[in-house]
């Protein structure tokens, strides 16, 4: 199996150095160009899949249909959308039509950014490396990956590979320090302390940064939902990749009545996903390191809840078992920080409002979850609290949604990616206009000094009509005459039509 092994320090700064060299040589900026290495990605990741497969597992724990369908597929699919849409998304764009500034022919240029860095993190070490690659590529940039020390077999696997698929001129993996070197943007998927350090280093040189960070997300539980539909995807949300997962449903508001038919139908959900053999490092994924099992273990020591099933915790093996928490405080320990793991802390509240309250009083998460079939509750829900996204009746999954952006806000993250939302990351929106000479023989000859009535004509021509004052009362022949104008002159024209035709 491939190991991960530091980059010689003194080879980092050349290599920094190449790569803006190839992106001032304009070598990554071709359509075709940006097309056949998308393509080599996905092949990097197809052709490999088994030891893909072996590196998860390795590190992780993670069943091979997990993998699959956690990240090998995902990563293939996103790669395989770039590729098709590249030239649609680099496409340059006219403005909007507007009498003043047509003739100027206003057009948005996509350009790339530069050459960028790419940070991974360790529990999604491949998918959420190549969706910034594949955006990074298609936008025409030149990027250096950074990937996770904590996954030494996945990111070994990725140094060996790498260099054999896609071009080193412009693509180059290193694992060492690189945050004091100059970059045209940085991508960051991973913790808000670590994110702090990245964004003072970008502000040396006034770097954008792109942060994929997370959160507690909860999960709002209204006693009129599909309750086992329900409690499967929740937990399900919680056992997959031992809860690693930056969008995991962290803890779960319910009415204080329902909270005993909500815990017996997760208990049945488990039952379900465990029929035969309870929860082990053979089904299940694992925590990443042993410092990682000791935190989760000494939350739960610490937690005023009562465990429900669950809560054996082995160091050793990294193992977690899926545990349930309930009665859980808003104090309590299980509450203080971002679990990442399979627990499940229940923290009963009197209803809607009260979880609306609960969720307002904490940073605002990567995720607001809804379980409920009343569209007033799912609105009450999103329409009264902020996050990343708002999902009804589902976790985690939405991130695979074509179309849709993925990213937080405020502590849980800034900026977007996936699809066409990585690829604008990457891209710099130019705006460009042409001014032919003879505009200045119509109209803007009027802007050049000496002032007088002319620039009044000019100004007049720009200037917007402001809508009637709120409460004033508007003419009826105001709204409509612009209609009737409209229709004088359609008359006119097909009159002017029929007596040219007659005359001829």
């Amino acid at each position: 199996m491939s190991k991960l092994e530091y980059t010689p320090i003194e080879e980092i700064p050349k290599i920094h150095e190449q790569l803006r060299r190839s992106f001032r040589s304009g070598k990554a900026k071709p359509i075709a160009y940006r097309k056949e290495q998308l393509l080599q990605l996905a092949y990097l990741v197809k052709d490999n899949r088994q030891r893909f497969r072996d590196a998860f597992l390795a590190d992780l724990g993670r069943p091979s249909g997990e993998a699959d369908l956690l990240e090998i597929d995902p990563t293939i699919g996103e790669i395989i959308d770039a590729y098709h849409a590249v030239e649609k998304w680099a496409a340059p764009e006219k403005a909007a039509f507007h009498h003043m500034w047509f003739a100027m022919s206003p057009h948005t240029r996509k350009e790339p950014k530069g050459t960028v860095l790419l940070i991974a993190p360790f529990n999604y070490p491949l998918l959420l490396i190549m969706n910034p690659l594949a955006g990074a590529i298609a936008a025409g940039c030149t990027a250096v990956i950074k990937p996770s020390e904590l996954t030494p077999a996945v990111s070994g696997l990725l140094a060996e590979l790498l260099p054999k698929y896609v071009d080193q001129d412009c693509y180059r993996l290193v694992n060492g320090a690189l945050l004091g070197l100059q970059w045209d943007h940085i991508f960051y998927t991973g913790n808000g302390r670590v994110a702090k350090i990245i964004s003072q280093a970008a502000a040396q040189y006034l770097t954008p940064v792109t942060l994929e960070l997370g959160g507690k997300s909860p999960v709002v539980v209204s006693p009129d939902c599909d309750l086992m539909t329900g409690a499967r995807r929740i937990l399900w949300g919680k056992v997959a990749n031992a809860g690693q997962t930056c969008l995991a449903p962290d803890y779960v508001l319910v009415p204080r009545d329902f909270q005993d038919d909500f815990i017996a139908a997760l208990k049945r959900a488990y039952n379900e996903f465990f029929p035969t053999e309870s929860p082990s490092p053979t089904n299940m994924s694992r925590a990443v390191t042993e410092q990682h099992t000791r935190r989760i273990k000494r939350l739960l020591d610490e937690t005023q809840g009562a465990i429900v099933f669950g809560g054996q915790v082995d160091i050793e093996n990294r193992f977690i078992p899926p545990t349930v928490v309930k009665d859980v405080k808003g104090d309590d320990a299980l509450m203080t920080e971002e679990i990442f793991g399979p627990v499940l802390p229940i923290v009963p509240v009197s209803g809607i409002d009260e979880a609306i309250e609960f969720i307002n009083a904490r940073e605002h998460p990567l995720a607001v979850y809804v379980f409920t079939r009343n569209k007033a509750i799912k609105a009450k829900v999103f329409d009264n609290t902020q996050s990343g996204t708002a999902v009804a009746n589902e976790v985690v999954i939405h991130m695979r949604v074509h179309g849709l952006p993925f990213g937080g806000i405020g502590p849980s993250g800034a900026g977007y990616s996936t699809g066409k939302y990585s690829f604008d990351t990457f891209t710099h929106f130019r705006a460009t206009v042409d001014n032919p000479s003879w505009i200045d023989t119509l109209v803007m000859s009027a802007r050049y000094p000496p002032y007088g009535n002319k620039i009044k004509k000019l100004n007049k021509m720009q200037a917007q009509r402001l809508p009637a004052r709120p409460g004033a009362r508007v003419s009826p022949w105001r709204k409509f005459r612009l209609w009737v104008v409209f229709a004088v002159l359609a008359l006119l024209t097909r009159e002017g039509w029929r007596r040219l035709i007659a005359r001829h």
